[in-house]
């Protein structure tokens, strides 16, 4: 009820300021009045000076009056059609100001709900966040992609499965697992590996692995962010903050989730300090325009900061416009063209181990053992006599299964 009071005198206020401009009533020029009123004065001053006779004086005194009668009774007629015509106009405003607010709101408002502040908007989407679908019912959704045109694969995978039932604690054949499955398009299977992998590691668990935990978990579920893979991403930060894969998942969750203005400042920074190349660039760059906007700070595409910490700069909008038309499924191949841009780089230029790593791991988790292993040759004499980078290599290796 105090809403509505509050609607009413408000339109009251403004409909008062309106009519205000009606207040005076238009004054009526009569231009004639005033010249026979002046013509009657001239007369009266012929007549004292002896200008003109006192019967000639009194004929045009008689016709000078009857005009001046006659003009003053128009003059009259003129103002009332005014001050009719000022209280339709008043009439016309007031009704045309009250119709457009109601139909305004009507469009705009939502009669009958009451106030909600932003911060009770924030909690109402963090509540329904908390209990958003989890994993299992998101991939119940997803229709199968697996690819059992490789028999040979499907029974090398086949025969692992029974292999790690009778060895549930053989972690190289449970990462071998996880680049088989996910080689397969058994997503499902290639992340419940990893956890395998994970509860094996225990204590030494690095942030790489719940990175590509999180990562399986998403992608089997065709890009949603659910609960389980919100925790691995988590994990992942605490372990390092820095981590790329996870920063971007982060901000798709929040994205997801009705929280833009979460989502539009991981992703700002985290293209700032990202590599040219970096695979989770492209799907930023479809989505953060749209994130930036319902974040409330619309920031077109050439104000982002450029990979590697440009002021300025950003993709072309033919690029990003091509990333935005794509599916899930072809983003992944377009990240896979990352990963080969990333691997001509290294070629031509080299870089630090960091990279070789992630090729090293890219290569592992795509299937591509062969690769990821000719990759890590190459790597080790690239850094030989460096120990610290060696060491970075080793565990880039051992992500991606190869043996030692």
């Amino acid at each position: 009820m105090i809403f509505w009071i509050v609607v009413v005198a408000l339109t009251l206020v403004c409909l008062a300021l309106i009519l205000l401009a009606f207040r005076t009533p238009p004054t009526v020029t009569a231009p004639d009045v005033a010249v026979y009123r002046d013509q009657l004065k001239e007369l009266d001053r012929d007549l004292a000076r002896g200008v003109i006779a006192a019967p000639e004086a009194a004929a045009t005194r008689a016709e000078v009056a009857r005009r001046l009668l006659a003009a003053d009774k128009a003059a009259q007629a003129q103002s009332r059609g005014a001050v009719g015509s000022r209280w339709l106009g008043m009439a016309i405003v007031a009704v045309v100001v009250a119709l457009t607010a109601g139909a305004t709101y009507g469009l705009l408002g939502a009669p009958g709900y009451g106030d909600l502040p932003l911060a009770a908007r924030i909690n109402e989407i963090e509540a329904q966040r908390a209990t958003r679908a989890g994993q299992a019912l998101a991939e119940a959704e997803v229709p199968d992609t697996i690819d059992d045109s490789r028999p040979e694969i499907t029974e090398m995978a086949n025969q692992l499965r029974t292999v790690l039932q009778e060895r549930p604690d053989d972690l190289r054949g449970w990462r071998l697992a996880v680049n088989t499955e996910s080689g397969l398009g058994d997503l499902e299977a290639a992340w419940r590996a990893q956890d395998r992998v994970i509860a094996i590691l225990g204590d030494d668990a690095q942030a790489a692995d719940f990175a590509l935990l999180a990562e399986l978990m998403i992608l089997a579920a065709a890009g949603y962010v659910s609960p389980e893979a919100e925790q691995a991403l988590t994990r992942t930060l605490e372990l390092d903050p820095r981590n790329g894969s996870a920063r971007y998942y982060l901000g798709l969750m929040y994205a997801q989730g009705g929280r833009p203005d979460l989502a539009w400042p991981i992703w700002r920074r985290l293209v700032g300090d990202s590599n040219p190349d970096a695979p989770w660039l492209p799907p930023i760059y479809g989505q953060i325009e749209a994130v930036s906007r319902a974040a409330g700070d619309p920031t077109p595409l050439d104000q982002l900061p450029s990979p590697g910490g440009a002021s300025s700069g950003g993709p072309s909008p033919e690029a990003v416009e091509a990333m935005a038309a794509l599916s899930m499924e072809e983003r992944m191949e377009a990240i896979g063209g990352m990963v080969e841009g990333l691997a001509a780089r290294l070629a031509s230029d080299g870089g630090p181990p960091q990279d070789w790593g992630r090729l090293i791991t890219a290569y592992g988790v795509m299937g591509r053992l062969d690769a990821a292993s000719a990759v890590y040759e190459e790597s080790k004499l690239v850094f030989d006599g460096d120990q610290g980078a060696l060491d970075i290599l080793a565990r880039a290796a051992d992500r991606a299964g190869l043996a030692p």
